[in-house]
């Protein structure tokens, strides 16, 4: 029987360097019955020319300003054609041609909601982040202890429960942790496909990871069942950074890179900062108004 059809979008935006990769390795893969749709946010690096070359059964182009994370899913999972939608970063780059086969087959259950698959950093990719990479992704990783997670970098949603309730377009960030938060607590399934998987890292900056950590908490805050007060500066700011500092240590000793512990404490406080301010900022907004 033949492979069905899946809907592969992708978001990018000045994303050339990795597209050289990304789009050649998609093209590569055995499973080969598959459409693109792709949802350009104003790139001007070249990006536009690579994605035409590929051929993309559409590309919407749209202003930065424009941009919000949970319009353009939702709009990317109307316009597919397949109830298998597989979501694809333009900078997360598949690694092997048996990408997209694990990520369909798990969706086949009619009970899952979402499935996403193992990220790799970058060659280039600083400890603080690998670090993050291995506790994630890698094959003893902490986040099964976590109440919740999830990633959209490279992932899949089945169409026919998104149509129950799609991404929510009033938040900036967390869009993602906040959809399967809602879907799993109905009792559908989150499933982890590490047969999957996508080179991706970012580099931030402090100033860059303060403003994405306070943008997701400020997220966080519109669906937190706890108490506020779990929030405060002595756990979440000082005691957090304290065991944070202590694991980065761990990580840049076992992997012989202890002169980067410096900036990952750096990196970790950003961090911390960002994701209380970003809570109480959130609290209020959503909570208090």
């Amino acid at each position: 029987m033949s492979d069905p059809l899946v809907s592969i979008i992708m978001r990018s935006f000045n994303e050339g360097w990795a597209l050289r990769e990304t789009l050649p390795a998609i093209a590569a893969q055995d499973y080969a019955n598959w459409e693109l749709l792709v949802f350009d946010s104003g790139s001007t690096d070249g990006s536009i020319e690579l994605l035409q070359r590929a051929a993309p059964k559409r590309l919407v182009q749209f202003r930065p300003s424009e941009y919000v994370p949970g319009r353009v899913m939702n709009q990317g999972m109307e316009m597919a054609e397949s109830v298998y939608c597989i979501f694809l970063n333009a900078d997360a780059t598949p690694q092997g041609p048996d990408w997209l086969r694990p990520l369909v087959h798990s969706l086949a259950d009619p009970n899952t909601a979402a499935v996403f698959g193992r990220q790799i950093p970058r060659p280039d990719c600083r400890a603080v982040y690998a670090c993050d990479y291995e506790r994630c992704f890698g094959p003893r990783r902490e986040s099964t202890r976590w109440e919740h997670f999830f990633s959209m970098v490279s992932s899949g949603v089945r169409k026919d429960i998104w149509r129950e309730r799609p991404f929510l377009e009033t938040v900036q960030y967390a869009e993602d942790h906040e959809f399967t938060s809602w879907h799993k607590a109905r009792g559908r399934r989150i499933v982890y496909c590490p047969e999957s998987m996508v080179m991706h890292s970012h580099n931030y900056t402090p100033q860059q990871v303060y403003k994405r950590s306070f943008g997701d908490n400020r997220s966080l805050a519109l669906t937190w069942q706890q108490s506020p007060r779990c929030f405060n500066a002595v756990r979440t700011l000082w005691l957090g950074w304290m065991n944070d500092a202590r694991r980065d240590l761990a990580f840049c000793m076992r992997n012989r890179r202890l002169r980067e512990w410096p900036h990952a404490a750096l990196i970790r406080w950003q961090q911390r900062r960002g994701w209380l301010d970003g809570f109480r900022q959130g609290w209020k907004d959503y909570r208090l108004s």
